[in-house]
């Protein structure tokens, strides 16, 4: 899975690139892990914000924290750092000689959606997917268009729908993945 910084949206629906959360990091590595994901990667263009990620999953993976919190560590050993989804593609690739199926979520009502149970069975039955989430105020409608799948959104019981892009992860992974 994935967390895209670029190409998203602001509230103002300009193409940003947002900033990287510590937050995130934590809270998706661990759930991510939880439900036995192979890879979680940052994605964003700007090397400052990479070397940020690179300095929080460090200090988890080889420094104190790794020693402090033994479980955090084998969370964010999940967490891998790219510019690009090309080089997520090429990268899953490198790893399983198969290129995803990319799926991308978004709360927004953009074309037909693939309906959770549908993805559930697809993962069961093969093939490699790359599950994107967006920050800010999310994809580009560009960037969601162009890829393979749009899973349909996480829904409340109001009208209200704005999660944060950890807690719709969450929910995704345990509505794909929980007993």
């Amino acid at each position: 899975m994935a967390l895209m910084h670029y190409p998203v949206v602001n509230r103002n629906g300009d193409i940003i690139t947002s900033a990287v959360t510590n937050l995130d990091i934590h809270d998706m590595s661990r759930a991510a892990k939880t439900y036995g994901v192979k890879a979680f990667y940052i994605v964003t263009p700007l090397m400052d914000q990479q070397r940020l990620v690179k300095k929080i999953t460090s200090h988890w993976t080889e420094g104190a924290g790794a020693e402090y919190n033994p479980l955090r560590r084998k969370a964010l050993e999940l967490v891998n750092i790219k510019s690009s989804l090309n080089e997520v593609v090429g990268d899953i690739y490198d790893r399983c000689e198969l290129f995803p199926k990319v799926v991308v979520t978004s709360s927004k009502n953009f074309g037909p959606k693939l309906v959770i149970d549908n993805f559930r069975t697809m993962l069961q039955n093969s093939g490699t997917y790359l599950l994107l989430f967006g920050t800010g105020w999310g994809l580009t409608e560009e960037f969601i268009s162009a890829a393979d799948y749009l899973l349909e959104p996480v829904k409340g019981c109001t009208d209200y729908n704005h999660l944060s892009v950890r807690s719709a992860a969450a929910i995704i992974l345990d509505r794909l993945f929980g007993i």
